[in-house]
């Protein structure tokens, strides 16, 4: 555990917080910090439908793609925006193949360390309602709004440079981040971290690409990054090892930086208000105060986060607690620390 006065800017408390243990959720930060700190707050998440080919007289002759951009908010109003797009178009056939472009990211559905039997997001550039039905969902809205095509299925292909824009639909940063941190969401905070993959110019973006860029922000706050295992971007593996003083350091950085901050301070948990902290801190005095990640696997409960001091400093905190086999003694422990706070 650890405690940092960001109003001093000096350590408070610490206890083994160079212990390296399992985060859990808390692994978010680590994700969300590092994507604010190199994509920016004004980030989108897009999806693209585009084409090749000619459009007269209501017949597209030519092939059509669907080009994956790992957004998990891509939804039925989008799907109709695409459809309609074309209609608005004139299309009414296609004559031609109906592609989808999964080249954002490498091929690996599952991350490493995942447990088989666990509730595991799927790791696909076209996700729709957090199933890999994208193109399925496509060619049946087609069929709904009238538009034929000739292909028996969709397949599988990179687009080509010199296609035609039809309809790019996008989701913000912010609202990417809302569910990923308020709801520890693990679709979201993946499809985030293959974002931050993604900016470094590969071509298939890769678990390995993310993690460069995170121990490029892990060197940058002081730290070494050869000390911890990172493996992916939810918390879900358990490969990932991380200490209190890593997430602490994390905590100021943001805090220390607006632009990060801005974005931060609004998506993670309220204790006692919402997220994963609705039923915890209701009863005390740190109603409404604490602003914290939670984490939990079997195993392991964490917490880490912001609160005010009653003498009106800021504080950030780290709490990992691992081999627990009753989480409710850990909760309980973490909530009575910041009421302490």
């Amino acid at each position: 555990m650890m405690v940092w006065d960001l109003s001093a800017d000096s350590c408070i408390y610490q206890r083994n917080e160079r212990q390296l243990m399992r985060p859990a959720s808390t692994m978010k930060l680590l994700t969300a910090i590092t994507a604010l700190d190199k994509l920016g707050g004004s980030y989108q998440f897009k999806t693209t439908l585009k084409y090749t080919g000619t459009i007269e007289n209501g017949v597209l002759t030519g092939d059509v793609y669907c080009i994956g951009g790992m957004d998990p908010r891509f939804n039925s109003d989008d799907m109709s925006a695409f459809v309609n797009s074309l209609k608005d178009m004139g299309v009414d056939t296609i004559r031609g193949s109906i592609y989808a472009d999964r080249s954002l990211k490498d091929v690996d559905l599952l991350g490493e360390g995942w447990c088989w039997d666990d509730d595991n997001p799927v790791l696909s550039p076209l996700v729709f309602q957090r199933k890999d039905i994208f193109m399925d969902k496509f060619l049946a809205k087609l069929r709904e709004e009238g538009i034929e095509y000739s292909c028996f299925g969709a397949s599988e292909k990179t687009c080509p440079a010199s296609a035609f824009t039809v309809c790019t639909r996008f989701h913000t940063m912010d609202q990417i981040l809302h569910k990923m941190m308020k709801e520890s969401d693990n679709l979201y905070a993946e499809s985030m971290y293959y974002q931050i993959a993604a900016s470094t110019g590969n071509k298939w973006a890769s678990a390995k690409s993310a993690r460069n860029v995170e121990r490029q922000l892990i060197r940058k706050i002081g730290l070494d990054p050869a000390r911890y295992k990172l493996a992916d971007g939810s918390g879900l593996s358990l490969y990932n090892y991380l200490s209190a003083e890593l997430e602490v350091k994390l905590l100021r950085y943001a805090y220390l930086n607006g632009n990060i901050m801005d974005h931060l301070k609004h998506s993670l948990p309220i204790g006692g208000v919402d997220g994963t902290l609705k039923k915890r801190m209701k009863n005390s005095f740190v109603h409404g105060n604490v602003k914290a990640k939670t984490g939990t696997l079997t195993g392991i409960i964490s917490l880490a986060g912001y609160c005010t001091a009653a003498n009106g400093h800021e504080l950030c905190f780290a709490i990992i607690n691992n081999g627990i086999m009753h989480g409710n003694n850990a909760r309980h422990f973490a909530d009575k620390v910041c009421t302490l706070l």
